[in-house]
């Protein structure tokens, strides 16, 4: 077990730097579980919907190669990889529900992301250190913006929750270098680069933290809080600006058969990439297209187009699209129905519960402008949050029941991880937890005396 959590380390370190590593520690990942995993454990598994919709999902893009039609075997194939990631998300529930080292991959991908932080702001500087050097993406040492602001945002926000524990634990130095740490990946979104689409994710994320700790009438000054931050970055920063700016630009200027400049409009391409989506899931709306057929479909409807129009491309850049091309209405309910499994399985007061929501949530709202369950980084990402932070949830909750306790949220700040020392006490049963009355009760139990509760002590005689 231990040699599987070091695997996975390894993979979380190589995530933010390098496809073909992760895809072959991916796969000794899956055989290992599957070699050491109990049958025990894996067939009950497969009786939550949460582990059982992500390989029903699989197993319908295995399907859809049978009815591809004028589709090449190598695509068909390829649209079957890009949802193989997926195979893991339920074996790493089986794990992490009898392994409790699932902070140590998280730990271990914040440090590889850290490091690629810190490279982010020196190629920003010094484009020449970049590992790929791409013109139209700066700040950005390898892979791309978008992948790069997926992990950053995430990231952020999950510090920004420790800071917010740490501080309820009165550990402050802890909270402060956990809040600097958030600040700097959301510095280098604001003033570097970052995806557009992280417009959309990062503000539900955000308001997810909100939620969480603040009462219902600060939620409200936070939101406010927050879009005054919001205004005073764009004003301060030009990549901001930059960004959204071109969105309006773009759209308003979307026409089926522009003509395409130096610099591709990304709106305009998704605004006809989801128009022309739209009609190939009428052609075939209940079984779809086939596995791997999205590129033949804009390829035959490219012939005679020109600008926009004309272009082929193999991903509609929304996933939910993607699946209802390739399997039609069975890849609506499909997809759509693993998503509300995991928010329902992510249900609950425990830290490791909301980690694994802030995931899910982000991964939902980036994947109507990305396919980002196909797409290799993001697909990645999306199965270790919820499989590690599922499996320890379901740890937790099975330790909670088997030791009779409640997983009810206590009072206070941090709701589902509140110090025992601050919990509320019943003044008539427990009167240990005050200083005074313990010295007292030790004395007169070292004398043989009986503590008496306070509801049967006497009261004075002025009252």
């Amino acid at each position: 077990m231990r040699h599987v959590d070091i695997i996975l380390m390894l993979l979380a370190v190589a995530l933010p730097w390098s496809t073909s590593v992760t895809g072959i520690l991916g796969v000794v990942v899956a055989f290992c579980i599957l070699l050491n995993a109990r049958v025990e454990l894996l067939l009950t598994s497969l009786k939550r919907p949460a582990s059982v919709l992500p390989l029903a999902l699989l197993l319908l893009a295995a399907t859809g190669t049978t009815w591809a039609d004028g589709v090449s075997w190598p695509e068909r194939l390829t649209g079957v990889g890009k949802m193989a990631k997926l195979l893991l998300l339920p074996l790493l529930l089986v794990h992490y529900q009898s392994s409790q080292r699932a902070k140590w991959i998280f730990a271990a991908f914040v440090a590889s992301s850290g490091v690629l932080l810190v490279h982010s702001f020196l190629v920003s500087a010094f484009p020449a250190l970049a590992i790929t050097t791409r013109l139209d993406q700066p700040g950005i040492p390898v892979k791309n913006y978008i992948d790069q602001s997926q992990g950053f945002v995430v990231i952020a926000v999950a510090l920004a929750a420790l800071a917010f524990e740490a501080a309820a634990r009165l550990k402050y130095y802890l909270a402060a270098l956990l809040a600097i740490t958030s600040c700097a990946f959301l510095a280098n979104l604001v003033f570097i680069n970052v995806a557009r689409s992280a417009f959309l994710y990062a503000p539900l994320m955000f308001v997810l933290l909100m939620v969480r700790y603040l009462s219902r009438t600060k939620v409200l000054l936070g939101l406010v809080g927050l879009g005054l931050v919001c205004g005073g970055l764009w004003s301060a920063s030009p990549n901001l600006q930059r960004k959204v700016t071109a969105i309006f630009t773009e759209a308003s200027a979307y026409q089926p058969d522009a003509p395409i400049g130096e610099k591709q409009p990304s709106v305009a391409l998704r605004l006809e990439f989801w128009r022309k989506s739209l009609n190939f899931f009428e052609a075939a709306p209940l079984l779809g297209n086939g596995t791997g057929s999205i590129r033949s479909l804009f390829e035959r409807d490219a012939v005679g187009r020109a600008g926009v129009s004309a272009l082929v491309v193999a991903n509609p850049h929304n996933q939910t699209l993607a699946a209802a091309v390739q399997w039609g209405a069975l890849g609506l309910i499909a997809i759509w129905a693993m998503w509300i499994a995991h928010v329902h399985l992510f249900r609950g007061s425990e830290l490791v519960a909301w980690i694994g929501m802030l995931a899910t949530v982000q991964n939902i709202a980036s994947s109507m402008f990305n396919s980002h369950l196909a797409d290799f980084y993001e697909g990645w990402l999306y199965v270790l949050f919820v499989g590690i932070a599922g499996g320890e949830l379901l740890r937790i909750r099975q330790d909670t029941a088997a030791s009779g306790g409640s997983d009810a949220p206590a009072p206070g700040l941090c709701r589902a991880n509140r110090p025992p020392a601050v919990a509320e006490e019943d003044p008539g049963d427990e009167p240990l937890n005050y200083p005074r009355r313990r010295k007292s009760c030790e004395r007169r139990l070292e004398m043989g005396g009986r503590v008496r509760p306070r509801s049967e002590q006497a009261k004075p005689m002025h009252q």
